[in-house]
């Protein structure tokens, strides 16, 4: 998938210490795709932070080319999150 970083989400990343290489892991092969408001969707995927397990979940508006990554967060919520088939 082709997509641009918003600015919002490269401070998000920073700030809340996400890797780059683990986000762009995450959209190039997301363990599920839900639909959220509008016409957004999350990109998530499962995976081990420092020892713990968080759900990676990066919002992107994949109506457009290139996709816009909005905004990306890391949750121990998961079973709140994970889509079911």
């Amino acid at each position: 998938m082709r997509y641009t970083l918003s600015s919002h989400v490269r401070q998000e990343i920073e700030r809340r210490r996400i890797p780059l290489t683990l986000l762009e892991a995450v959209l190039h092969k997301p363990d599920q795709v839900v639909p959220e408001r509008g016409i957004v969707k999350a990109y998530q995927s499962r995976c081990e932070i420092g020892g713990k397990m968080f759900l990676l979940r990066v919002i992107v508006d994949d109506s457009v080319d290139p996709a816009v990554v909005v905004t990306a967060y890391r949750t121990t919520k998961i079973e709140k999150y994970w889509g079911k088939p």
